[in-house]
């Protein structure tokens, strides 16, 4: 390779990479099973009990709750559900309106289209890669209407009836100012937690400030259950219905099967919880593994002036579940080039998702102008982010 003076924008980006990681292959993002795992799986083998009942489902939801400081938490199959069964709760309609970032995975947005509603697509701000609260605020007061207690769009005639924040790559979005944006336009707010176990803010964890937050526990989350999700609250009315939703509707008997309403056959299997337990045992050790790892990408990257490692917002403690490089609106041109040289070399990087106003099946759903978010659309890329690839080795 040529030396630093004379390398290449994406071959400095390698070298900076393979610095902190280390040769060989490197996955984007990887789960580490190094403690009960076994042992708690074996249990549940042993004990029979590895579908939607047993007692490992019940811990991991007491985990959960503890360690989040929710009140209540219900686990569920994965994040998508969680979502869906959370804005049915929160009172989403069919033909209602719900307003989710353009920047986030698909699974915001499907969630909207499940419960009959629209998806409304709005900006991020770079600080955070959150929902711009300012932005969002002007949009809506230039384009709805209160009445009766609703927002209504005028454009629509639809009511805007919930706002969805995701908290992007672990960063936690200024949700402080979404939630006065959602209390002036009559909103109900659901966080979507799904990328930020153990992200905080002031000292709170994300996904407690809305109404009800998601979880997801997939396998290239922080922690994995393989698959699974949870929905947390602190309203014990709704964790119930939640539970009673998502465990078929069905009325509790020693025998009889009888469901009271549509229900969804989205209970976290017991096996699955048996991995969950375990693998928040070890949550705060990923997570420093996981600073660690920052800071070792941030030494690197201070010296590519055409780059910049996000850092967690202020007053905030991300779980820095994937590492994001943001390139200079210069070097925006390169981006595609350096997700080639980096994969071509082991190294697995991506881009961000594609906006969701630009997938099919979103194309014809209300947006506002997304200057910010088609901006970090050209010049993200996610880093090798595994807890493992701690450059101290101390995991």
């Amino acid at each position: 390779m040529a030396n630093s003076s004379q390398a290449s924008l994406p071959e400095r980006i390698v070298a900076a990479v393979r610095s902190v990681v280390g040769s060989g292959p490197v996955a984007l993002h990887e789960p580490r099973f190094g403690g009960n795992e076994w042992a708690y799986v074996k249990e549940c083998l042993d004990s029979t009990f590895v579908s939607s009942v047993g007692k490992f489902v019940d811990r991991f939801e007491a985990d959960l709750a503890a360690y989040t400081g929710a009140k209540h938490a219900v686990a569920v199959v994965n994040g998508t559900a969680a979502l869906h069964v959370a804005l049915l709760l929160a009172g989403v309609e069919s033909g209602d309106e719900v307003l989710v970032p353009a920047l986030s995975f698909v699974a915001t947005a499907n969630s909207v289209t499940y419960c009959g509603a629209i998806p409304h697509f709005i900006d991020s701000e770079e600080s955070t890669l959150g929902v711009d609260a300012a932005a969002l605020r002007h949009y809506l007061s230039s384009i709805t209407e209160l009445s009766g207690g609703y927002c209504i769009n005028r454009a629509t005639g639809r009511v805007i009836r919930a706002v969805v924040p995701m908290h992007a790559f672990g960063h936690p979005a200024n949700i402080e100012a979404m939630l006065s944006v959602a209390r002036d336009f009559q909103l109900v707010l659901v966080e979507d937690a799904a990328e930020s176990l153990g992200s905080t803010i002031n000292g709170r964890h994300t996904g407690t400030f809305g109404l009800m937050g998601t979880l997801s526990f997939n396998g290239n989350k922080t922690i994995t259950t393989a698959g699974g999700g949870a929905i947390i609250t602190n309203d014990a009315n709704l964790a119930k219905r939640a539970k009673h939703l998502t465990t078929t509707a069905k009325v509790a008997h020693r025998w009889e099967y009888f469901h009271d309403e549509i229900g969804f056959n989205y209970r976290l299997p017991n096996i699955n919880a048996a991995l969950g337990c375990a693998q928040l045992e070890q949550l705060p050790a990923f997570l420093e593994s996981k600073r660690r790892l920052y800071e070792g990408y941030k030494i690197a990257f201070d010296r590519i002036a055409e780059t910049r490692l996000m850092s967690e917002p202020a007053g905030c403690r991300s779980n820095y579940w994937l590492q994001v490089l943001l390139l200079d609106a210069t070097a925006a041109f390169e981006r595609d080039a350096i997700l080639s040289a980096t994969n071509d070399t082991g190294l697995m990087t991506r881009p961000a998702w594609a906006l969701m106003h630009r997938l099919p099946p979103f194309k014809s759903s209300p947006k506002m102008a997304l200057p910010v978010a088609e901006s970090l659309e050209r010049r993200l890329i996610n880093l090798p982010s595994s807890a493992f690839l701690d450059p101290t080795g101390m995991l």
